[in-house]
């Protein structure tokens, strides 16, 4: 599944999203997160036909109301009712950096730096 994530990250301009279960949000999000990431800085976006995204559109915005995400997360996400109005808003999109993630290169797709986490009880 990762490969498949890659290739239409390398061969896309940007990313939409259609009705779908489970494996269409977790691909959805892990778009999103490389984004946030700076990993890339395509739009993403979500035709939400019937409304269909609207619990999860509104789901996002408490998030980021309620300081789980910062504003430029939650605008990786973009949505619109028709093709038409999907189209005109993935060529007015403009990338906004996280700022913090923005510092982090990942310029090679494994990063070699390993951390070491200290889990040691210290008392």
């Amino acid at each position: 599944m990762q490969d498949k994530i890659w290739k239409m990250l390398d061969n896309s301009n940007a990313f939409i999203a259609l009705q779908g279960g489970i494996g269409t949000l977790k691909e959805n999000f892990q778009i999103a997160s490389w984004a946030q990431l700076n990993i890339h800085h395509k739009p993403i976006s979500q035709l939400n036909v019937d409304g269909f995204f609207n619990k999860l559109l509104s789901f996002l915005d408490l998030v980021e109301e309620e300081n789980f995400i910062p504003h430029s997360a939650r605008q990786i996400f973009i949505s619109a009712s028709t093709a038409e109005e999907l189209i005109d808003k993935l060529e007015d999109f403009v990338y906004e950096p996280d700022l913090v993630a923005a510092q982090i290169d990942w310029s090679k797709r494994s990063n070699s730096k390993r951390y070491k986490l200290d889990l040691s009880l210290h008392l």
